[in-house]
């Protein structure tokens, strides 16, 4: 993900927050779901060994699995490619499967369309699909979302449009985001920690979490119903990474408390929200809500600060945590 978050782009609006786009009337009492999504597959450090991924995945997908929570985890399979780690690696992602799980493509080596340009970002897709698509075979099933890395979904039009049909002839649905914690940015500083048995800092970064969470999804609940005119069916972006596998079951019971269900991925993408027209383009990937009121010429503000000293921390470890 980006180290800093950019939501304005240049935009002609004058209106902040003006009448909002009703799609439906919301209820009166709002029935808040939202969908799972996992990125950076078979884990997002590429410092972690091949044992402690297992561990890591098997944590993780215990909890989804007992609490029934659905689950699409997106793959970029040259992580699979470490040397004496790829057969364990590999079975990382069979786990997923076979917990009952389903895995998407998120390109081979995390490639943003941004920055390659459309047809190395095509090779990237397409190359990101050779060990996922068998494994999924193998439970017969099929490669059916695709989640750009950075949220980048092209700095033009042109492009953006070319990409989503070349997604659509292989047969993608695109997985939007509406929420999102930044867990990327406390997951490294969090996995240091945990190296050095730092059990204090792990437990105050787990808290810092949380309580951005709350605050995130108080924020995108309100931006929905400026620009949707409801509260859509939400989907959450989250990473493999043992920040959310020690403490994915309090971020579910967070959801819960704000009077959340969850819901498959195919569900969420049903609402009707996610065929408002979108037009954004930038050089910074965003969330969803965000595309939907720049795209009706609004800017969104009021997004909670993420904690500066968690920012530092991350910056400190970035050399070390590629």
């Amino acid at each position: 993900m980006k180290q800093v978050r950019t939501f304005l782009v240049a935009v002609t609006a004058l209106c902040i927050f003006g009448t909002p786009i009703h799609v439906r009337a919301a209820d009166k009492k709002t029935d808040r779901q939202v969908a799972v999504t996992i990125d950076d597959l078979p884990a997002a450090s590429n410092l972690l060994p091949a044992p402690a991924i297992t561990e890591m995945t098997a944590k993780l997908l215990t909890t989804l699995r007992d609490q029934k929570i659905p689950a699409v985890g997106f793959v970029n399979e040259k992580k699979l490619y470490k040397f004496g780690e790829v057969d364990e690696r590999i079975n990382a992602l069979k786990m997923w499967l076979d917990y009952g799980f389903e895995l998407g493509n998120h390109t081979y080596s995390h490639t943003s369309l941004n920055r390659a340009g459309l047809k190395a970002w095509e090779d990237d897709v397409i190359q990101g699909e050779s060990v996922t698509s068998l494994l999924l075979a193998e439970h017969k099933m099929k490669m059916r979302y695709f989640r750009h890395p950075y949220l980048d979904t092209g700095r033009d039009l042109e492009t953006r449009r070319e990409a989503e049909a070349f997604l659509v002839a292989r047969g993608y649905r695109i997985a939007p985001i509406t929420l999102d914690a930044w867990d990327w940015a406390y997951a490294g500083v969090y996995e240091d920690a945990k190296k050095r048995g730092d059990t204090a800092a792990q437990d105050e970064l787990a808290k810092s979490y949380l309580a951005h969470s709350d605050a995130e999804f108080a924020y995108a609940e309100q931006l929905s119903k400026q620009i949707v005119g409801y509260e859509p069916k939400q989907i959450i972006l989250l990473h493999a990474n043992q920040l959310e596998a020690d403490h994915i079951g309090e971020l579910l019971d967070l959801f819960r408390k704000r009077g959340y269900r969850f819901i498959t991925l195919e569900d969420a993408l049903g609402d009707p929200a996610y065929s408002l027209p979108d037009t954004y383009v930038g050089e910074e990937g965003t969330g969803w809500l965000e595309h939907w009121a720049i795209s009706q010429g609004k800017i969104p503000q009021g997004a909670p600060v993420f904690p500066q000293a968690v920012i530092e921390k991350w910056k400190a470890l970035a050399p070390t945590q590629p």
